[in-house]
């Protein structure tokens, strides 16, 4: 009887813990889902409003759409990067079956690339030339040194909303690719 109690108890305590590491692993899969809308909802609507933006000539419409991007890069695109990375990285380190996964590496890797690339060409660009509208708009500067980065904006935005499309592709088809040695 002792015995079958000490079995019936690690089954249980299994049980348990196979149930914490799925409630884990879904909660994972959930932010780092979340995280991915939102960046590339961010980084839709800051080409959206790349292409809608007056020239700086109209320095008040300029201004505030400049300032509405700085926004969005500061609240909306940098947190939901950061999820998307940190939820996506622990995803692979707490579920074995993605350790030798070459879709997973890929992913990986392509999210390390566009954290720095996001803020090196969206997050840093666009706080400063909200910045610099404002004080364009202040009279501190002057206004024909603004929009000079706009064309190299809107290059690394569509090349990051394509690297993310593209790593939605790979989580969702999990191509077979060579595995990693051990």
């Amino acid at each position: 009887p002792a015995a079958s109690l000490t079995a019936a108890l690690a089954v249980a305590m299994h049980w348990r813990t196979e149930r914490r590491r799925d409630a884990v692993r879904k909660l994972l899969k959930f932010l780092h889902i979340i995280g991915a809308i939102g960046l590339m909802g961010a980084m839709a609507s800051l080409l959206v409003l790349l292409s809608f933006a007056p020239p700086p000539t109209s320095l008040d419409g300029y201004a505030l759409v400049r300032g509405a991007m700085g926004a969005i890069a500061t609240w909306i695109f940098l947190p939901s990067l950061g999820l998307t990375l940190i939820a996506g990285l622990l995803a692979i380190a707490f579920n074995s079956g993605f350790h030798n996964a070459g879709w997973a590496w890929v992913k990986a890797a392509s999210g390390i690339l566009v954290f720095e690339s996001g803020f090196v060409g969206v997050l840093g660009p666009m706080q400063r030339e909200a910045e610099r509208s404002g004080k364009a708009l202040a009279g501190e500067i002057d206004p024909a040194t603004l929009a000079m980065s706009l064309g190299a904006e809107r290059g690394t935005l569509w090349i990051l909303l394509v690297v993310a499309a593209a790593n939605v592709v790979l989580g969702v088809w999990r191509p077979r690719l060579p595995r990693l040695p051990r």
